[in-house]
């Protein structure tokens, strides 16, 4: 799998994460260093997903869930359901992220280190998560310590 690291504006972006567990409110931690406007639909959403500023429904999706999405993160943990959901996205020409499969993934969410306009984001094409988050602290710690200067 081969992924190209690009920055997409999502100010105006409709997104939608479906799932309200772990890794979905992990998801949304970090979506919400980016953006106040999302929306999350599951059976039971996560308590820090809810104090989050974004809508949450708690209920079934729906694929009518689908209409106007823009970006699309599937975090239900159910393999079977993320896939039902990705396909339906896919018909639809959404972007969508399938968490837990990432030869799914139309894109993929790196490690982020976000000071002031700069972001940085180290990614491992979904190969080595843990390295790419190692790659990223030791750059975050550099920068802070001032060892790595950003101006």
């Amino acid at each position: 799998m081969e992924y190209l690291p690009i920055s997409i504006r999502i100010s105006d972006a409709r997104i939608l994460i479906v799932g309200g567990g772990k890794v979905a409110t992990h998801k949304a931690q970090i979506l919400h260093r980016f953006t106040d406007k999302a929306t999350v639909i599951a059976k039971e959403i996560s308590d820090e997903i809810k104090a989050l500023p974004f809508t949450t429904i708690e209920r079934p999706f729906r694929e009518k869930d689908l209409d106007g999405i823009n970006l699309l993160f599937v975090v239900t943990g159910d393999h079977e359901l993320n896939h039902q959901i990705k396909d339906l996205a896919s018909k639809r020409g959404i972007l969508t992220s399938v968490c837990d499969d990432p030869a799914a993934c139309d894109f993929i969410s790196p490690a982020i280190y976000r000071q002031d306009n700069l972001t940085i984001a180290v990614g491992s094409d979904s190969r080595d998560v843990k390295r790419s988050i190692r790659v990223r602290n030791r750059i975050q710690q550099a920068i802070e310590n001032g060892e790595l200067d950003i101006e």
